[in-house]
């Protein structure tokens, strides 16, 4: 009796390893080949993402930007190609592997879908900031170096991630701006900056006469080597802004290389007070009025 249930059991193990066997055979000849497939096209696409992410890295160590902000730019961005591309290799290639095993990929997408809405619920902000980000990256809005104006603050941008972008205003205060606060986008740097003086001077003061000394003042600025290659352009002197009753409002337009705007304007000044000076221009000035009593109780404006 014991032999007979050793039988038994041995055959079952049998039947069942004659099964495993067969469907062994069927899964190699039907679904195999399938799986080397998927297997051999996700090999392919990943080591095309690898060259691609390689080539930007190499590229990056190239680029003549000040300071290597582009090279740091493409590196960031190469960074996120590769990471999400693999992703999302290895994602599609699980979705045509699983089922060839009679997994079914319903329940875990149901699953999967779930857990996402409440991962994008939570972390909708820092979706915001890295999307943001990566779109700063790619069309290159502003380099480490510029200066700015983002969410309401201007200042001189120091770092720049996926997420935020540190901004240093003129008081060295640190601002930490979330790249998903960032709307619009103004570069006060980017390919050259304007310097646009409005000189006043008193109304009675000849036009013409002011205008002249004004342009060889900019001729003068223009022709010195200390700030020729500041320079994009001649400066001009377009004339009269603005009028009131008791001043006359001059424009001086300079185009100059980016961050140089501060010191040639500083320059500028310095060099039209001295010019005021010297050819007796007076300069818009509140008028004062004192009135004084004399001995005989009269009393007297003196200007």
């Amino acid at each position: 009796m014991i032999q007979s249930v050793f039988e038994a059991k041995g055959q079952m193990l049998q039947n069942v390893l004659n099964d495993w066997r067969g469907d062994t055979v069927t899964w190699t000849r039907k679904d195999g080949p399938k799986f080397l497939i998927v297997l051999i096209i996700a090999a392919i696409l990943l080591r095309l993402l690898r060259i691609l992410a390689k080539r930007l890295e190499i590229y990056s160590h190239h680029q003549t930007v000040p300071g290597g902000l582009r090279g740091q730019q493409l590196r960031t961005l190469a960074s996120v190609i590769r990471s999400v591309g693999t992703v999302v290799i290895y994602f599609l290639a699980a979705l045509q592997v699983l089922p060839l095993f009679g997994i079914d990929m319903k329940p875990i997408l149901a699953s999967a879908g779930i857990v996402g809405l409440a991962i994008g619920f939570g972390a909708q902000t820092l979706v915001k900031d890295v999307i943001n980000g990566f779109f700063i990256l790619l069309e290159n809005q502003y380099d480490i170096g510029d200066v700015v104006r983002l969410a309401g603050v201007t200042g001189t941008v120091e770092a720049m991630t996926l997420r935020r972008t540190l901004l240093r205003d003129a008081d060295g205060t640190l601002h930490n701006v979330p790249n998903s606060e960032i709307k619009v986008v103004s570069n006060l740097t980017r390919d050259w900056a304007q310097v646009a003086l409005h000189i006043v001077t008193d109304y009675n003061e000849n036009s013409d006469r002011v205008i002249k000394l004004l342009q060889e003042v900019a001729a003068e600025v223009y022709n010195d080597p200390a700030y020729h290659d500041s320079l994009v352009a001649e400066p001009e002197v377009p004339g009269i802004d603005r009028v009131t009753g008791t001043e006359v409002e001059y424009l001086l337009l300079v185009k100059v290389t980016p961050g140089q705007q501060y010191r040639v304007s500083r320059h500028l000044r310095r060099l039209i007070k001295e010019c005021f000076q010297k050819n007796d221009i007076k300069t818009s000035g509140t008028a004062k009025i004192y009135v004084a009593e004399t001995a005989n109780g009269d009393k007297v404006e003196v200007k």
